[in-house]
C-alpha cells in the first residue's frame, strides 16, 4: 500500500488486456507521462509491440505474470466472460501491495475473482469508463469501485491515474454499479439489438426505406448499427453475467410481448391507459421538463435521404421502453452520471416522444389501426423474447451467433454509420450541454 502519492516517474501502471479498451488507456496514460506495461495473449505479442513501437512510453511484455510483477497499479481489461480465468492464472504472481482492478462491465464476477485468487496484501480499487473506446472519455461518466481491502490513499492514487481521462468520476459499490448499468445499458441494449434482428428478419436496411428515415428513425439507425459494428462480448457480458441484468431484459421482452398483443387485438383504450400511464409515471412533472432533443438537430444526421413528409410509426421500441421503466419502478433520470452516450440519446428519444401530446395520439392511433409496420412489430416482439431468451440461459456461443449473423448484414454500412453516429453523439450532447442529461450525483435507490 502506498505511504503517499509517488513521483510519476516511479509509478508503472500495468494494464493485462490490450484490446479496444485496453490500448485507449494505455495511449491516454502513456500521453500523461506515465509508465506503462501491457500484455494481451502471449500470440499477439510481436504485433502488439509493433503496433505501439512509436509510444515510448508503454513496455509491451509476454504475459500477465511479467506485468503483474513489474507494475504498481494493474487493470485487468478483460471480456467479462474471462475475468476468472485470467485472474487466476497471473493473479498470483501479484506484485506486494500493488493496487489491483478491473474495467469490465460486469463487476461482481470481477471483484469475486480478486478475492479469489489475488494475495491479501493486494488493494482492490476497480472502475469502469461508461462509453466505448471510439469515444473521447473527457466529460463522460466514469464509475470507481469501492472495496473493503481498499484503503482511502489507494482509491485517492487511482483517481489520480485516471485523472488524465478527463471523465466525471464518482463511487459505487459492486453491487451498486451493477445495479445502475443494468438500468442505463442491459435493456438499451436488447432494444437496439431487437430492431436490428427485426430488420435482419425483414432483409430490410431500414435507411432505404422512407419509412425509416428523419427524426426519432435517425437516432434509432445509427444506435442499432454502432451496437452491431462493436465486438460481441461487450454486450454479452453485461447481459449473462449481470444479475440485475436479466430481470430488465426479461421485462422488456414482456412489455414489448403485451403492449403488441393489444395492437393486434385492437385494445384502444386498454393500450392508450397503459401507455399513457407508464408515461405519467416515468416523466413526471420536475422530472425531465426540457426537451432533451430537437427536429433541427434529428434530422441533420440520416444514411437515407430526408422524405417530403414524415411517416408515422407506431415506434413499438419506445412504447415498451417506457412500459418497462414503468413495471420495474426504475427512474432513469436518477442515474445519469453513470450512463452512456446511447442511453443519454434512448432516453431522449423516449421523452421527445412522451412530452409531445400529439405525436404521443398519432404513434398510439398507429399502433392500432395502422397495419403498414404490423410485420416489423411482429419480428421485433420475436427478436427481444429471443434476446431475452438467450440472456436468461447464459448461452455465450448462442449470443455470438446470433449477434455475428446479424452483424455480417449489416457490415457494409458500418463505415458511414460510425462517421455519422459520431457526429450526431457530438452534436446532440453539445445541443444539450455537458451538463445538460445529468444530474450531479447518482442516485441510489432502494432497490440496489
Amino acid at each position: 500500500m502506498p505511504k503517499h502519492l509517488p513521483d510519476i516517474t516511479d509509478f508503472a501502471i500495468g494494464i493485462i488486456g490490450m484490446g479496444d479498451m485496453g490500448k485507449m488507456y494505455a495511449k491516454r496514460f502513456s500521453n500523461a507521462g506515465w509508465r506503462v506495461n501491457a500484455c494481451d495473449r502471449e500470440e499477439n505479442y510481436e504485433s502488439l509491440k509493433e503496433e505501439l513501437v512509436e509510444h515510448t512510453n508503454i513496455d509491451v511484455l509476454e504475459n500477465g505474470h511479467l506485468v503483474s510483477r513489474a507494475s504498481n497499479y494493474i487493470i485487468y481489461s478483460v471480456e467479462a466472460e474471462m475475468i476468472d480465468r485470467v485472474v487466476a492464472k497471473y493473479g498470483p504472481s501479484t506484485r506486494m501491495n500493488a493496487i489491483v482492478g478491473g474495467q469490465t462491465s460486469c463487476k461482481t464476477p470481477e471483484i469475486a475473482a480478486f478475492e479469489k485468487h489475488l494475495p491479501q496484501d493486494a488493494q482492490i480499487v476497480s472502475c469502469h469508463s461508461l462509453h466505448g473506446p471510439k469515444i473521447d472519455p473527457r466529460g463522460q461518466p466514469l464509475v470507481i469501485i469501492k472495496h473493503h481491502r481498499a484503503s482511502q490513499e489507494s482509491i485517492q492514487l487511482v483517481r489520480r491515474v485516471l485523472s488524465c481521462l478527463g471523465s466525471q468520476a464518482v463511487e459505487l459499490t459492486a453491487q451498486e454499479h451493477d445495479r445502475i448499468t443494468a438500468d442505463t445499458q442491459a435493456v438499451t441494449h436488447a432494444a437496439f439489438l431487437s430492431m436490428g434482428t427485426a430488420w435482419h428478419a425483414n432483409a430490410q436496411f431500414p435507411w432505404e426505406m422512407n419509412r425509416y428515415v428523419g427524426g426519432i428513425e435517425n437516432v434509432k439507425i445509427n444506435l442499432t448499427l454502432r451496437i452491431y459494428s462493436s465486438k460481441w462480448h461487450v454486450y454479452a457480458g453485461l447481459a449473462i453475467l449481470n444479475p440485475s441484468a436479466k430481470e430488465q431484459i426479461r421485462q422488456y421482452a414482456t412489455s414489448v410481448s403485451e403492449l403488441f398483443k393489444l395492437m393486434i387485438h385492437g385494445k384502444r383504450e386498454e393500450f392508450e391507459q397503459r401507455v399513457k400511464r407508464a408515461g405519467a409515471e416515468v416523466f413526471k412533472p420536475g422530472r425531465g421538463d426540457e426537451l432533451l432533443l430537437q427536429d433541427d438537430v434529428l434530422n441533420q444526421f440520416s444514411l437515407g435521404k430526408l422524405p417530403k413528409e414524415r411517416r408515422p410509426n407506431s415506434h413499438l421500441s419506445l412504447l415498451a421502453m417506457v412500459d418497462c421503466w414503468w413495471k420495474l419502478g426504475s427512474v432513469p433520470y436518477d442515474h445519469m452520471i453513470c450512463s452512456t452516450p446511447l442511453f443519454r440519446l434512448w432516453l431522449g428519444v423516449t421523452q421527445y416522444l412522451f412530452r409531445k401530446p400529439d405525436l404521443l395520439d398519432e404513434v398510439i392511433r398507429i399502433a392500432i389501426d395502422d397495419n403498414s409496420f404490423r410485420q416489423d412489430d411482429l419480428e421485433f416482439m420475436v427478436a427481444a423474447r429471443g434476446w431475452s431468451d438467450c440472456v436468461s440461459f447464459g448461452h455465450f456461443d448462442s449470443y455470438r451467433d446470433r449477434f455475428e449473423r446479424i452483424q455480417n448484414f449489416f457490415r457494409p454500412r458500418f463505415s458511414d454509420a460510425t462517421r455519422v453516429g459520431n457526429e450526431m453523439i457530438k452534436a446532440i450532447l453539445e445541443s444539450t450541454g455537458s451538463d445538460g442529461m445529468q444530474s450531479t450525483q447518482p442516485k441510489v435507490n432502494g432497490n440496489i
